[in-house]
């Protein structure tokens, strides 16, 4: 599985947003600047959060984007399947139940549901607090399941 720039970038907006929480709204461009990402690749990308409801946008002369909930209340799963959808590793798992032919004789679906199930874990593990202290803090991961 890997995820996409989207996905990423969508992490790196997040806990830019929630650095600079204090602040009433934040601007793409201020975002752009700091993160070194394009504006225009964050306009989808804030489609994509906004429309998930994990961000809301400000109008106006002050306007910008904030946090649509406290950072503890997110998860990195939650930002990543705004943006990238399920976090499946095969595509066989995307149904439930499964309508692989063959479902019943496959020797590795056992193995995929068992990635799945163990990804799913960490990134629901993370809230989006934990990842603005740490790079606040500029400490290393700690990665138990």
């Amino acid at each position: 599985m890997k995820i996409s720039s989207r996905g990423r970038y969508a992490l790196r907006f997040m806990i830019d947003l929630a650095q600079h929480r204090q602040v009433d709204a934040v601007t793409l461009r201020e975002v752009s600047q700091r993160q070194e990402i394009s504006t225009k690749y964050l306009e989808q990308i804030v489609t994509l959060l906004n429309r998930s409801g994990l961000i809301r946008s400000v109008r106006g002369n002050q306007g910008g984007y904030l946090l649509a909930r406290d950072p503890k209340a997110y998860t990195a799963g939650d930002i990543l399947r705004a943006v990238e959808g399920e976090l499946l590793p095969v595509a066989c798992l995307e149904n439930n139940p499964n309508l692989c032919r063959r479902h019943d004789a496959c020797n590795t679906l056992r193995f995929w549901e068992g990635l799945y199930h163990v990804v799913n874990q960490y990134v629901d593990g993370i809230t989006l607090q934990e990842m603005a202290d740490q790079c606040d803090a500029k400490t290393e991961w700690s990665y138990s399941i």
